[in-house]
């Protein structure tokens, strides 16, 4: 089930510079950025200070390959990110992660995830809806196909937890790339963060920044679910049609999943929450869905709200910094915290459309 052609982003030509975004002994996470043409220096080092807040927060010896660019882009889109996917067994996905494990946080979210092969969920608006073909009534699906030993998860994210996989096609205009980020040409940038952001412009560093942090994993395969939901889409499916849980969703949790014991995967507005120790502890809410959600993207954390970097909007003059939240996260799904985390203040911005094989995340110009 693909996303149809005319949600995908054009593609691109690649150019023929690439840069390798070091990091340091202690701060091994490395950036390699390749430009497309008409890229100016200026948004160049823009890209690459955006890298560096990563880099600067994760000490995993790998290398993430972006190819990154501005372009033409649909009315009032900021930007627009897209990340290679990988599916492998949950049972793998578990094993790596207890591999990976390095902090408390680690610990309290491996001491909860599921054992054996498969997980349970709640899900909805599906096909074989018990409650009636496409029905927005939940109910919990554990019954052991596709959707319940499969994960799916970016090319960045697979690297932080060792997985290996091939070199990839041509898709979203890059070749052998883990994600590719696009910057709208028709909007005014501030470049330089040090003395705040300009009240007529966009933080480019850290809405650039935000995009780096999908391609590291903060993604939902509820995105899917909630767009082949609609029959003019081709929906509903049934449940095992999304074999697409991400990571991150393994930690998505409602008062209603909880009672059930299982993660919480509707197409709803109940509010979901990111829980490590297996919904008892309510932790900061996700956004729940363009479509039958609360109008963002689940790829998200809940707007307004000042969780994190990974918001879903972002407003002129805003200052976008990575918090606490967004760390905690992506700590989970398998990257390692360097020793003293430098913590960041929150606030954020926009999105974007997922796909199997490549998810894509658009940012949109924040409502007054």
């Amino acid at each position: 089930m693909p996303i149809p052609n005319l949600l995908r982003p054009s593609r691109l030509a690649l150019a023929g510079s690439l840069l390798a975004v070091a990091a340091s002994a202690a701060q091994a996470l490395t950036f390699q950025l390749s430009f497309t043409p008409g890229t100016s220096v200026q948004e160049q080092a823009s890209f690459v200070a955006a890298a560096n807040l990563w880099s600067a927060q994760f000490t995993d010896a790998v290398t993430v390959k972006l190819t990154v660019g501005t372009a033409a882009l649909g009315s009032g889109i900021l930007g627009q990110a897209g990340s290679r996917e990988l599916a492998y067994s949950y049972t793998s996905i578990r094993g790596a992660l207890s591999g990976d494990a390095s902090s408390a946080s680690d610990a309290i979210a491996m001491a909860n995830l599921p054992l054996g092969s498969t997980f349970g969920m709640l899900i909805n608006r599906t096909a074989n809806n018990p409650n009636g073909s496409g029905s927005a009534t939940a109910y919990v699906d554990n019954n052991g196909d596709l959707n319940n030993q499969t994960i799916r998860l970016t090319a960045s994210n697979a690297r932080a937890l060792g997985l290996s996989f091939g070199v990839g096609g041509v898709a979203g205009g890059c070749v052998d790339c883990d994600a590719f980020i696009q910057f709208s040409t028709a909007f005014s940038w501030d470049h330089d963060r040090s003395n705040g952001i300009g009240s007529g412009a966009y933080d480019f560093i850290g809405i650039a920044a935000h995009e780096i942090g999908h391609a590291l994993g903060f993604i939902s395969g509820i995105d899917e679910l909630d767009y082949y939901a609609q029959a003019v889409n081709g929906g509903p499916y049934s449940d095992s049609s999304f074999d697409n849980v991400t990571p991150l969703d393994l930690f998505r949790w409602s008062a209603a999943s909880r009672l059930q014991g299982v993660i919480d995967w509707t197409a709803s507005t109940t509010d979901k929450y990111f829980s490590i120790d297996g919904g008892l502890t309510v932790g900061p809410s996700f956004a729940t869905g363009l479509v039958y959600g609360d109008g963002r993207q689940a790829s998200h954390w809940k707007d307004n709200l000042g969780i994190g970097l990974l918001d879903p909007t972002a407003g002129q003059g805003e200052l976008l910094a990575i918090s606490a939240n967004d760390l905690k996260a992506l700590d989970v799904v398998g990257w390692n915290l360097a020793a003293v985390p430098e913590p960041r203040s929150a606030m954020l911005f926009v999105a974007g459309l997922a796909a199997m094989g490549w998810i894509v995340r658009r940012r949109r110009r924040a409502q007054p």
